[in-house]
């Protein structure tokens, strides 16, 4: 398959990496510290697409910041981790469908996905008080506040959409990066184990900078407990379809059941983790951060914080006169993480990936 190029879609954000990594190709002093440095060897020339790459492969450790010779005050002015950063968050809107609906978001996300929340929930309160203003006080039961068919019909479009926008996106990253004839499930379970693991958020061994310019692990753990909450919250939900279509057992579910048993552990790993990346952001480094911020990233670890608590507080206030209010507003919660996920940082984990896959099918021809 021969590369495709955008022209019209060329950035200053892409210029400045390709002049960056034109000196570290030079210089290659960092290469032991990550997977970006030995995927930028082997090229000479960084086109677009490539720096696109370079931009998902890096996981923003900041190491090579401190050990570089050429950083600011130097005149060739080398921030590695901050021009990956913002050309990081273009790819984003770059690779996204369609289009025309990225800039949208990366211009209002925040308030588009606040908006979307307050509505689905005020909806939900509505039609409860429309239909039985009753079931928002009566304990217990879910569907007295929102029939199941109901939450269906509003909940489907609005997941099965993100769904085929985000594979849309992902192939169309995974071409435009470049071929890989001859890919092999080496490669693969590389990729898999280095992205479960977070093989790359160690900064080459000490962890993550800090603003003290003192490397711990402390962003890694976070990374993990929300990265695995996530998916235990996901299994959680499948499970409870399963359930609910295959066995024919209807919610509410015991305490003993998948629902709950992945439930309650994923909502504490999304608490934790994403309150743990929201502060330890504030105590980095503000020049491993992108010049321009879009919001969508905070935005979306603001966003997994409130799946999880709202989450849990139903888990824990299911039985009181609280639950039909918290039930809006975590379904208000859940709709406007999903109208978001294709436009805003979701996509990182999965453009990520696609990465190190590329990552470890380079390394594997070129050191076979």
């Amino acid at each position: 398959m021969s590369r495709i190029d955008l022209p019209s879609l060329a950035s200053a954000a892409q210029d400045e990496v390709a002049r960056q990594m034109s000196i570290c190709n030079a210089c290659r002093y960092c290469e032991g510290l990550c997977a970006v440095f030995p995927a930028m060897e082997l090229r000479r020339v960084f086109e677009g697409p490539d720096t696109d790459y370079l931009a998902n492969l890096c996981h923003n450790c900041g190491a090579c910041y401190y050990d570089c010779q050429y950083a600011p005050p130097h005149e060739f002015a080398v921030n590695v981790p901050q021009a990956l950063a913002e050309l990081r968050e273009e790819s984003y809107a770059r690779y996204a469908w369609p289009g025309f609906m990225a800039p949208v978001f990366e211009r209002n996300g925040v308030w588009i996905a606040l908006a979307a929340g307050l509505s689905v929930a005020l909806f939900i309160l509505g039609f409860a008080l429309w239909s039985d203003p009753g079931a928002l006080t009566a304990s217990g039961n879910f569907y007295a506040v929102m029939p199941h068919n109901a939450m269906v019909a509003v909940f489907a479009p609005a997941f099965l959409f993100p769904l085929v926008a985000i594979a849309l996106s992902l192939v169309r990253f995974w071409r435009l990066t470049g071929p890989t004839p001859g890919l092999t499930f080496a490669a693969l379970r590389q990729a898999t184990r280095d992205a479960a693991t977070l093989r790359y958020l160690d900064g080459g061994g000490m962890g993550c900078m800090t603003q003290s310019e003192r490397p711990d692990t402390w962003r890694r753990r976070f990374h993990h407990l929300t990265f695995y909450g996530f998916l235990l919250c996901f299994a959680s939900t499948s499970s409870g379809t399963i359930m609910h279509y295959v066995l024919d057992w209807p919610a509410p579910y015991a305490w003993w059941t998948p629902p709950k048993l992945f439930g309650v552990p994923g909502g504490l790993g999304l608490v934790i983790g994403a309150a743990g990346l929201i502060w330890y952001d504030r105590a980095r480094d503000g020049r491993l951060r992108p010049a321009k911020q879009t919001g969508m990233g905070a935005a979306f670890t603001w966003t997994l914080l409130a799946l999880g608590a709202t989450g849990l507080a139903l888990y824990w206030l299911r039985e009181t006169p609280a639950m039909g209010v918290l039930l809006a507003v975590h379904l208000g919660t859940v709709f406007a993480f999903f109208i978001t996920m294709p436009y805003g940082k979701f996509v990182h984990g999965l453009y990520r990936y696609a990465a190190l896959v590329r990552h470890a099918y380079e390394q594997k021809r070129a050191h076979p």
